[in-house]
C-alpha cells in the first residue's frame, strides 16, 4: 500500500472493498473512534472527524493501528 493522501472514502473502501462507500466510511470513522490511542494521534496531526482527506501521516497512522487494508 503507498502512504499518500487518500479521501477518507478512498481509505475506507480499501479496507471494506465489498461494502458502499457510506457503510465503508462509517465502519472505518468507527474504528478510529474506538482506538482510543489512535484518535489521540490523529488529533496531535490536525485531524478532524469532518475532514474529507486525510494527510500522509494520517495515513501512515491508520496504517500502523489498523494494519494495511
Amino acid at each position: 500500500m503507498e502512504i499518500k493522501t487518500y479521501t477518507k472514502k478512498e481509505l475506507a473502501l480499501m479496507y471494506s472493498p465489498y461494502a458502499t462507500p457510506a457503510v465503508a466510511s462509517n465502519k472505518l470513522a468507527r474504528w478510529i473512534k474506538r482506538c482510543l490511542p489512535l484518535f489521540k494521534e490523529l488529533q496531535a496531526c490536525h485531524y478532524h472527524v469532518s475532514d474529507k482527506t486525510l494527510t500522509p501521516k494520517q495515513v501512515a497512522l491508520i496504517v500502523q493501528y489498523l494494519g494495511e487494508p
